[in-house]
């Protein structure tokens, strides 16, 4: 019915170049290099932050190493999760990109954020039901893969 190689009408070239001028002027610039730089710092500050609370941890609390790494998970889920709630996290997320969803951040943002979205429905239905809209595939697929992980290794060890 049409043929992809044939070369297009001169109207139908003209009409072509000019969506291409418009899209090349609307659409937005990226400025990669920067948004690099700014995941950069923004990710390795959640992660310094993370290193700050294990040496705390293990110096002025003496707790061991599992123990101090433990710690640190559920302060940075905490700090996270409390910035989320006063709308902090979105004014960090939005400089640092992807940077700011190192995975732990991510994941308390990812629960927190629906749960603030349906607060106004009460404490049952909408901010604990929502709270686990994310969290809950996470937490059956993990558990599930773990439970296969352990079969096979149970079945062949190394």
């Amino acid at each position: 019915m049409f043929d992809k190689k044939a070369k297009p009408g001169p109207a139908r070239q003209r009409q072509l170049d000019r969506y291409a001028q418009l899209v090349d002027k609307l659409s937005p610039k990226s400025a990669l290099g920067q948004g690099l730089v700014r995941a950069f710092i923004t990710g390795g500050s959640v992660c310094t932050l993370g290193q700050v609370f294990i040496e705390l941890g293990q110096r002025y609390l003496d707790m061991t190493v599992t123990t101090s790494v433990t710690f640190a998970s559920m302060m940075i889920v905490f700090i996270t999760a409390l910035l989320t709630g006063v709308g902090v996290f979105d004014l960090i997320a939005k400089y640092g990109g992807a940077g700011a969803f190192v995975p732990i951040s991510g994941f308390a943002n990812a629960m927190v954020s629906p749960a603030m979205e349906f607060r106004r429905e009460g404490l049952v239905l909408g901010l604990g039901a929502k709270l686990f809209t994310i969290a809950g595939p996470v937490l059956v697929w993990g558990i599930s893969i773990s439970v296969v992980v352990g079969v096979i290794y149970a079945i062949m060890p190394w």
